[in-house]
């Protein structure tokens, strides 16, 4: 939240800046360049979290009664050094839910595939950076636990992420 607020104040200072001296800085050099940082700024500092559309599609199925499985609920309270694999484990454990759903013909199937398909998507552009400690537990390792409880951790887990 401190960051977000200093790229509040930031950008109201360009913003101020640009204002008064818009035509003068446009003018030359030194002005396109603040100019060209004043519209890049808002959108690298708003700081999306990236996990912001499975977050809502995890919001739509939670209260999903279709919904009847077992599965894999890693610990919340992970180390920073295992939050890869935990994440990995949320997402395999949704394809065990988009089973279920196209079986049963669930009412949340196409939500269960955007969290499916996005969180895949997220984990393949991290999979070059990173490195899982030999501490960190296989999916296979936790507690099965029941969809509601699943989901609950899962949002916990996405929450702490976008922190």
């Amino acid at each position: 939240q401190k960051k977000h607020l200093q790229s509040i104040c930031l950008q109201n200072q360009l913003y101020l800046l640009l204002n008064s001296h818009l035509f003068c800085l446009l003018k030359n050099e030194m002005g396109l360049i603040i100019f060209f940082l004043c519209a890049y700024i808002p959108k690298t500092a708003a700081g999306h979290c990236k996990w912001a559309e499975v977050l809502k599609d995890l919001e739509q199925i939670k209260t999903s009664k279709d919904i009847d499985v077992s599965l894999y609920t890693a610990n919340t309270d992970e180390g920073k050094e295992c939050q890869e694999p935990v994440m990995r484990c949320f997402f395999l454990e949704t394809k065990v839910i988009l089973q279920e759903c196209l079986i049963k013909k669930c009412s949340k199937t196409q939500d269960v595939l955007n969290i499916w398909k996005n969180g895949n998507a997220s984990l393949e552009n991290n999979k070059l950076n990173s490195t899982t400690s030999a501490k960190c537990k296989e999916c296979e390792e936790y507690e099965e636990k029941n969809f509601t409880e699943f989901i609950q951790s899962f949002v916990k887990v996405i929450q702490k992420e976008c922190k």
